[in-house]
C-alpha cells in the first residue's frame, strides 16, 4: 500500500475573472449604457479599481467568478473537514463503488515521521492489518459498502471542488491559519497560490485574518501575525520579480 504525497490542480475558472468582478461591482454604481461599460471594462487597467472594491467590503461580486481544483492524496479526514465549508460543489471518489482489495494509499501526519524510521513503521503495519480486515470483510459480504467501515481516516481519497471567489476568501481565513490542522492547511495555501497566478487583485489579501488587522482568534491566537504578514509581503514580492520577469 501506498503513501500518498497531496496534489492539487486548478482545472478550470472563470476567464477574465477580475473583469468579471469589476463589471459587477461599476454596474452596480455607473449610470450610462451597457456597451459603455463594457468598452470601459475592456480599455482600462482595474486593478485600483479591485482594490477599492475590496477595501469597501463590497463582497458579493465576488460571487460571479468560480475555481474548480482537483485533488488527491488527501486523506478522509480533510474531507470532513473540507465539506463543512457548504457555499461549494464537491465530487468525491466513493468507498462503496471503488474496491481497495489491490490496496489503498494512506497520508502519514508528519508528527509520525517526526518519530523516526520506527514510528512509520509502526503505522505502515497499521494500516496494513486495516488492509487486511478490509480485504476480510469483502469476502465475507461480498461487497465494498460495508467493508469500508474498517478503512482509517489516513485512507486516501480524490476529490473535485468548485467554489466562488467569496467562498475561497472565506476558505482561506479559516484554513490558511496557523491554528488550522496541517493537511488542510496545506491544501489551502497550494489553492490560494493557484488563484493568486489567475486574479493577483482578488486574492492578494486573502488568507487568515491577521493579514487585514488583529487576529480574529483573540486568547487562542498563536501571536505569529507579523511572521505570517512578512511571510506573505515576501511572497508577493517574489511574484511580482518572477512576473517582471518573464
Amino acid at each position: 500500500m501506498p503513501q500518498v504525497t497531496q496534489r492539487v490542480e486548478l482545472v478550470r475558472h472563470t476567464l477574465d475573472a477580475q473583469d468579471i468582478v469589476a463589471l459587477a461591482a461599476k454596474l452596480c454604481y455607473a449610470g450610462g449604457d451597457l456597451d459603455s461599460l463594457l468598452e470601459k471594462i475592456a480599455a482600462n487597467d482595474q486593478r485600483g479599481f479591485l482594490r477599492k472594491v475590496r477595501e469597501m467590503g463590497h463582497e458579493s461580486v465576488l460571487e460571479h467568478v468560480s475555481f474548480t481544483f482537483l485533488a488527491e492524496g488527501v486523506s478522509r479526514a480533510l474531507l470532513a473537514q473540507l465539506t463543512r465549508h457548504r457555499i461549494a460543489s464537491f465530487s468525491v471518489q466513493s468507498q462503496r463503488y471503488v474496491s481497495y482489495a489491490a490496496g489503498f494509499g494512506y497520508v502519514v501526519p508528519p508528527a509520525v515521521r517526526a518519530l523516526g524510521p520506527e514510528a512509520e513503521a509502526e503505522y505502515a503495519a497499521q494500516m496494513a492489518q486495516m488492509q487486511t480486515w478490509y480485504e476480510g470483510w469483502q469476502r465475507k459480504l461480498g461487497a465494498n459498502e460495508d467493508a469500508r467501515f474498517v478503512l482509517p481516516n489516513a485512507c486516501e481519497t480524490r476529490l473535485l471542488v468548485t467554489m466562488n471567489a467569496r467562498e475561497l476568501r472565506h476558505f482561506f481565513a479559516l484554513r490558511m491559519c496557523e491554528r488550522a490542522q496541517w493537511e488542510i492547511r496545506a491544501l489551502a495555501g497550494r489553492m490560494f497560490e493557484l488563484c493568486y497566478a489567475q486574479a493577483p487583485e482578488l486574492f492578494e489579501d486573502a488568507g487568515p485574518g491577521c493579514l487585514r488587522g488583529a487576529c480574529p482568534e483573540g486568547e487562542k491566537t498563536c501571536g505569529q501575525a507579523a511572521a505570517v504578514r512578512a511571510q506573505r509581503k515576501a511572497y508577493l514580492a517574489r511574484q511580482a520579480e518572477a512576473a517582471d520577469g518573464r
